[in-house]
């Protein structure tokens, strides 16, 4: 909301951190919306400072990709055989389920994308529709979620190389350091150099899954026997059936199932250097649910029915465990610098958006100043270094504690991956409901099924959280006890920082 005693600014500027006046109707003056189109409203643009100064340098290739990428990661090369193992067959019923709510919270971000594309992504939409306490909350769960991904991700590079023997003598915590400079150095370049990095990462990603399912389809197709048992709907038949062990284990998997999809969002965010966003993302964000059912449910599909599912192992890729079966030469290899490439994407992506999120925060005065700056190539390298600072502290915990690294901040991401998909869904709600008043303009690119697809996500992520709370075996019901204690801490820093944000809220418009 705009502070006291501001005044509405004329069409063409730019309001630092403010939405639109909540008090003018529709009978006011004529003027435009954010994404440009006349009104009779008479609102002022909206437009997030944060988003100048950005080079449109991502391809439609380069988004493609990057919506793959982000959907699909280790959470399927690696998490799935762990998963098969506990709710068998089953898993592929959770990964359809929560694959179906992953695409929704996208489809809700596409559609304000076209609304106004920004980099501040989420947070400059919940700015738009909740106020600056919004983007705050928005922002530092999003940067929860990503800074201990990037914990878990150098975690995870550090242990993938120590499966070849040329990196068994290398302290973990040295491997964790080396993999996040090597990403750093890649955010820091250019967006255009992250954007090929992230191409042909997701290029290495898909083509692994592509060459696994063909073989895997060839396998049923001749019958043909895979460690000794015969593969075929008849193997899940023999073994227990869909449910070996109950449906109570497919909803405990569901938690963790839930963070194999978090970087689907990331998209939203690489609108804001896209040329044509109107015309690239629709494309790329619709792409991303049959990506779902094929790659995800078509892999656990028939990787039930290749082995019987108690085979499968936690800490072991299912792929691998079926090409060792089939006798293939250095199976275990191939499929570990595949997962250790999902890894490096994935710390790519987090420093990539935490990057350009929390420039959308600092410039309305909820981040620290220096997450602002911008380098001559156009990168937010304030931002990104803030993130990579975090990062160093999951080094030192490598040095620490090093079997209990990866466990510890697993946790603390799936918190904020739950709050970043919520103020998602919040704010497109407020979206529709400003439409419905005729204040806005809704573009053709919609989330079907508004406003009940909103409120049945909302529910959804809720019953996650239920069921972390239930999850008393593994580590899900430690993870809702820190809630407090993150809530706590949101509280303290917006009472450090509130008086920031209404001073750069005070500045008023600054002329385009």
């Amino acid at each position: 909301m705009a502070p006291p005693g501001s005044t509405t600014a004329p069409a063409g500027t730019v309001r630092r951190g403010t939405a639109p006046d909540p008090t003018a109707g529709p009978g006011s003056a004529g003027g435009t919306t954010a994404s440009g189109r006349t009104t009779e409203s008479g609102r002022t643009p909206v437009v997030d400072a944060g988003d100048e100064g950005y080079r449109k340098s991502l391809q439609t290739r380069h988004v493609n990709m990057i919506a793959i990428g982000g959907a699909i990661g280790t959470g399927l090369f690696l998490g799935a055989g762990g998963r098969l193992h506990s709710a068998g067959p089953s898993l592929a019923i959770a990964y359809a389920v929560c694959g179906f709510f992953a695409f929704m919270v996208v489809r809700a971000l596409g559609e304000l994308v076209l609304h106004r594309p920004s980099s501040g992504s989420f947070v400059s939409y919940s700015r738009e529709f909740m106020g600056e306490k919004g983007a705050y909350v928005a922002g530092w769960m999003h940067f929860l979620n990503w800074s201990t991904t990037g914990i878990v991700d150098i975690t995870a590079i550090a242990l993938y190389l120590h499966y070849w023997k040329a990196f068994t003598t290398i302290p973990q915590w040295v491997l964790a350091l080396v993999a996040l400079a090597v990403v750093l150095t890649v955010n820091l370049v250019s967006v255009r150099f992250f954007g090929e990095v992230e191409f042909w990462a997701s290029i290495i990603k898909v083509g692994a899954l592509v060459v696994f399912l063909l073989i895997g389809i060839a396998l049923l197709v001749t019958g043909h026997k895979v460690g000794g048992y015969q593969s075929g709907p008849g193997l899940v038949i023999d073994h227990g059936g869909i449910f070996p062990k109950g449906a109570l284990p497919m909803l405990v998997v569901i938690q963790g199932v839930v963070f194999a999809y978090a970087s689907t969002e990331l998209v939203g965010v690489a609108a804001g250097e896209t040329e044509n966003p109107g015309k690239v993302m629709p494309k790329a964000i619709n792409s991303i649910v049959w990506r779902i059912l094929l790659f995800y449910v078509g892999s656990v599909v028939i990787l039930a029915m290749l082995l019987p599912t108690d085979v499968y192992q936690d800490g072991v890729s299912p792929f691998v465990t079926v090409l060792s079966k089939l006798g293939v030469p250095a199976a275990g290899d191939v499929m570990n610098l595949i997962v250790l490439t999902a890894a490096l994407s994935s710390l790519n992506s987090g420093l990539y958006s935490t990057g350009r999120i929390l420039r959308s925060m600092g410039t309305a005065g909820s981040a620290p100043r220096f997450t602002t700056r911008m380098s001559r190539h156009q990168v937010p390298y304030g931002g990104i270094l803030m993130t990579s600072v975090v990062c160093v502290l999951g080094v030192g915990l490598n040095a620490w504690v090093p079997k209990d690294a990866f466990e510890i901040v697993l946790n603390l991401a799936a918190i904020g991956i739950l709050g970043t998909w919520t103020m998602i869904m919040v704010s497109h709600l407020l979206f529709v409901r400003r439409c419905e008043r005729g204040e806005l303009e809704r573009p053709s690119y919609r989330l079907p099924g508004s406003p009940y697809t909103e409120i049945l996500t909302l529910l959804f992520l809720l019953a996650v959280v239920v069921l972390m709370w239930f999850d008393h075996d593994g580590e899900g019901h430690r993870t809702i006890l820190a809630l407090p204690a993150i809530l706590a801490a949101l509280v303290v820093g917006w009472f450090c920082v509130r008086r920031r944000v209404h001073e750069a809220a005070a500045e008023g418009p600054i002329s385009e």
